[in-house]
């Protein structure tokens, strides 16, 4: 399991979360937004298990991503 922790820029006070598209691309698991939005809407990204298609879904500490074959966990500070 991959730990990935929120990007400095991207920090909320009020809100910890990251948004999905986000995580796929900070993770490095996809290069591109675009890519991360063609993979969230063709449903090949699991949140908590189940199959996603929103791709704006806001992820919490304790979440975690699956997509090609890679879990990620998500953990902030």
């Amino acid at each position: 399991m991959i730990e990935v922790k929120k990007p400095q820029n991207l920090q909320n006070s009020d809100d910890d979360y990251i948004r999905l598209d986000n995580l796929l691309k900070f993770s490095g698991l996809v290069d591109t937004g675009g890519q991360a939005k063609f993979v969230i809407q063709n449903g090949e990204v699991k949140v908590n298990g189940e199959i996603c298609t929103q791709r704006g879904k806001k992820l919490r500490s304790g979440d975690t991503v699956e997509y090609n074959n890679e879990i990620l966990e998500v953990t902030f500070n």
